[in-house]
């Protein structure tokens, strides 16, 4: 894929826990407006790649590209500026705010070159039940309304690139299609994603492309179709059939 039309790029990636060496010579690119799903089994270093894109973790080599500029060294809060958002394990909200004031401190104003942007009242237009429940303190939602508003608080920050780790962990079958949904609805809106998520039905419905990752080393990358037809590959490296 060249270059001009890569929105994030990993090559040669390497990044350590301590004496630990995690990721080896990992490199994939997302395309602009394109879903990638990063896939692996539990250890295999999705989650490493997703915090050394953002910033999170300090010991990391190679080079690492949003939109062709390098971002590998920088703060996290200089990377947050340059036009990626995360939506993280665990959804991490501030429990103790209401959901207004969770959008509120996330809010930036949108990079020029950004092909969409986002309000608060762009949020609660893509998520209906938030408005509802804005006055609400947020650790009092369900899992799904705060999956909701973790998504929607990264979309606040007006990303040019949204990083989501596990999405649908925890979640209902019902929640987890729901999700599927909001994905679907933010790749037709122009924005760049890179899935991690150990549901494979769900990362293989929704991503365009795929990269597999297996003990800190990218075994796969191609299409999401290329992988839907591959089931010993899945077997292989995701012990799914």
């Amino acid at each position: 894929m060249a270059s001009e039309s890569a929105a994030l790029r990993l090559q040669g990636v390497n990044a350590y826990y301590g004496e630990s060496h995690v990721l080896r010579d990992v490199s994939f690119t997302l395309g602009r407006g394109r879903v990638l799903a990063l896939l692996g089994r539990n250890g295999a270093g999705k989650t490493t790649c997703i915090v050394s894109v953002v910033g999170f973790l300090r010991s990391v080599r190679g080079d690492i590209r949003l939109f062709d500029r390098p971002i590998a060294g920088l703060a996290p809060e200089t990377i947050a500026r340059r036009g990626i958002a995360l939506v993280p394990q665990g959804r991490r909200i501030f429990a103790s705010l209401t959901v207004l004031e969770n959008l509120r401190v996330a809010v930036r104003k949108p990079d020029p070159a950004s092909e969409v942007r986002w309000g608060i009242d762009d949020v609660f237009n893509r998520f209906p039940a938030l408005r509802v429940r804005q006055k609400q303190i947020a650790g009092s939602l369900s899992g799904g309304e705060q999956q909701m508003l973790a998504i929607g608080r990264a979309l606040a920050s007006n990303p040019r690139v949204l990083l989501m780790d596990e999405p649908s962990e925890g979640l209902a079958p019902r929640i987890v299609h729901e999700v599927g949904e909001v994905l679907l609805s933010l790749k037709t809106s122009g924005l760049s994603i890179v899935l991690v998520e150990q549901n494979a039905a769900l990362a293989l419905r929704v991503a365009d492309d795929v990269a597999i990752l297996n003990t800190g080393r990218i075994v796969h990358e191609g299409t999401a179709a290329e992988a839907r037809g591959r089931p010993d590959l899945l077997n292989t490296h995701l012990g799914i059939l």
